[in-house]
Formats: structure tokens, C-alpha cells, sequence
């Protein structure tokens, strides 16, 4: 009796190179596809539409809840506040509510950090930020910062964009919140 070795052999390397070709053409056509998607940095600001939202919150209620109650500030000291939101005509159009929590203090104040979490609620829906704020331990005025919108609900679905706060008065901040959607 006598076998044929190529013929045995040669079937599956055949079978192998075709799948290996097949699976080498799929790849190389879908590769252009895939090299324009990952050249557009901000696809969802492309497509959707941009709005600069300018309000002014006042400060209505803030608790400091410290670590060391009688001590120097510290990692884990947190500020819960609310505000009130006013558009340019003083109406009130909604309020803030967050978390402040200290994450670093530093030798100087300058230095300190703290991250926050806070909530817009306006007609329409709610928009989530979040974000660092740094020299928070800075006597006087509370410094201007800038948070990332994470998110949001009812027409701030699906937002994105951030928030630029600056203290303009005693308990009053300028909010500039930069909305894709």
C-alpha cells in the first residue's frame, strides 16, 4: 500500500494560507476605516452642537467637615456646599450641589488640592462636573479653575465640555460652562 504524502501535506497548508489571506485582506480593508476614526479627536464636537452657557452662583449654604477638628488642614477634609444660579438678568435659572474633598497639602498653600464633584441643575436637565481645584488654602479669594463636564441629563444628555469658575465677589463665582452636546 502507498500514501500520497502531498497530497495530504499540501491540503491543509493550502487551507491555512487561504484562511491566513482571507483574514489578511479583511484586515487591510477595514484598516482605512479605522485610521480616519482615530484621526478625529472630537467627533461628538463635530457632529453636535456647541453652547456657552455665562452664570453667576451665589453661595447659600457650605459645611466644612475636617479631619482634625482642631487641627491644620488634611488629606480627607471635605466642603459640601449649594448655590444659586443667576443668568445675566439675575432670574434664577437653577442651583449646585457638591463635594469638595482635600487629596493633597502641600508645604506651602499654594500647593493644596482638593477634587470635586459637583451638580448643575437648570431648566432642562442636570449636568455632572467634576474636576481638581488647586490652592483652595490660599487666604482671600478662592482661586479660578476649570472642570470637566462628565456628563448629564434631559437636554445635557450626552454632554461634554467643561466649566470655567472665577470669584468675582464675597460667596459669588462666574460660571462659563462650554457645552458640547
Amino acid at each position: 500500500m502507498s500514501i500520497d504524502l502531498r497530497s495530504t501535506t499540501m491540503r491543509p497548508i493550502r487551507a491555512a494560507c487561504l484562511g491566513t489571506a482571507t483574514a489578511l485582506v479583511a484586515l487591510l480593508s477595514c484598516a482605512p476605516v479605522a485610521a480616519a476614526a482615530a484621526t478625529d479627536p472630537h467627533p461628538a464636537h463635530d457632529k453636535g452642537k456647541h453652547r456657552v452657557i455665562t452664570l453667576t452662583g451665589e453661595l447659600r449654604k457650605q459645611s466644612f467637615l475636617p479631619v482634625n477638628r482642631k487641627g491644620p488642614a488634611a488629606q480627607g477634609d471635605r466642603t459640601v456646599f449649594n448655590s444659586e444660579l443667576f443668568d445675566e438678568n439675575h432670574e434664577s435659572v437653577g442651583e449646585t450641589n457638591g463635594t469638595c474633598t482635600t487629596t493633597w497639602v502641600g508645604e506651602v498653600a499654594q500647593d493644596s488640592a482638593e477634587v470635586c464633584v459637583v451638580t448643575y441643575t437648570l431648566q432642562g436637565g442636570q449636568l455632572s462636573v467634576q474636576g481638581m481645584v488647586f490652592g483652595h488654602l490660599v487666604p482671600g479669594p478662592p482661586p479660578s479653575f476649570d472642570n470637566g463636564i462628565t456628563g448629564g441629563t434631559g437636554e445635557f444628555d450626552r454632554a461634554r465640555g467643561s466649566v470655567h469658575a472665577e470669584t468675582i465677589g464675597m460667596g459669588k463665582r462666574r460660571f462659563t460652562i462650554d457645552l458640547y452636546l
